[in-house]
């Protein structure tokens, strides 16, 4: 299992490579490059190799420390001394002495050294490690939240287990209330008829036993994805809704305080659950 969030840098002689990511419904990917002619599409490919979905920004920035040293432009100190002998000579006048490093101070006279950006099979192999640590750094968050979800999932099945343990008591309250719904019917103008069919009504409208077999099941899915190696957040994020819907219909059926109180502590497991697993990729 891995996490949709994660994170890593590289720094190599003047490259500065960052890449992160954070929860989303797909792959987002955001670019943030130099203009080095094919750096993209490597680039592109590498993050899908290890990653399909998530909100992932990656930049590299080129350094210009390692700039080439400012050289003489001999075409600009011909123009600048051009320049100082059109100047004199208009103003018909010596001009006061002009030394060497008046000159040099001139602006155009020294042009600026550049550096070639690094090559292409350089870059990529900075990509390589910067993947492989940023795959790295999700997997570690993965195991952490595989802990956090297995936890959940065990809190939801103690709490099923819960509300089947109350059967006892629960056919207790429903003897109660179908001996006062029985009276309440036998004291009107009903045939026997009738009064069966009101009684096995009242009965199947307040059994929770199919409720309890579809939490149990939805348990077992839930592990089923645990142990899955490859991304299940999607499928995960439906099976929560499913666990969701079982769990109000418990409540609904409850009718006994203890009961309910189990549906609500349900719920809100459920929602824990369906919190950490938006982080699952």
């Amino acid at each position: 299992m891995k996490s949709m969030t994660g994170y890593a840098a590289l720094d190599r002689d003047g490259r500065r490579w960052e890449i992160r990511s954070v929860n989303a419904r797909g792959l987002d990917l955001r670019l943030r490059l130099p203009d080095v002619a094919g750096l993209e599409p490597p680039v592109r490919a590498a993050v899908a190799g290890v990653a399909v979905r998530g909100n992932i920004t990656l930049a590299l920035r080129l350094s210009d420390s390692g700039a080439g040293a400012a050289r003489l432009d001999p075409a600009g100190l011909d123009r600048a001394l051009a320049a100082l002998a059109e100047v004199e000579a208009r103003a018909d006048l010596p001009l006061a002495p002009v030394t060497a490093a008046d000159i040099l101070s001139l602006r155009g006279v020294w042009e600026a050294g550049e550096t070639a950006p690094p090559a292409l099979a350089v870059l990529t192999a900075d990509l390589a490690d910067l993947v492989a640590a940023f795959a790295a750094d999700r997997a570690r968050e993965g195991a952490a939240l595989h802990a956090l979800l297995a936890a959940r999932v065990d809190e939801i099945e103690s709490l099923t287990d819960a509300a089947a343990g109350l059967a006892p008591a629960r056919a207790a309250h429903q003897a109660e209330a179908l001996h006062a719904a029985l009276g309440r019917l036998t004291g009107a103008a009903m045939d026997d008829a009738r009064i069966a069919s009101e009684i096995a009504a009242l009965a199947i409208k307040s059994d929770i036993t199919e409720e309890v077999e579809r939490l149990r099941t939805h348990v077992a899915a839930a592990r089923a994805l645990l142990g899955e190696d490859a991304p299940v957040g999607r499928r995960l994020d439906f099976l929560t809704q499913e666990f969701n819907r079982e769990a109000n219909t418990l409540c609904s059926k409850s009718g006994m305080p203890e009961l309910t109180t189990i549906g609500l502590d349900l719920k809100a497991a459920i929602d824990r659950l369906r919190e950490q697993v938006q982080n699952v990729e």
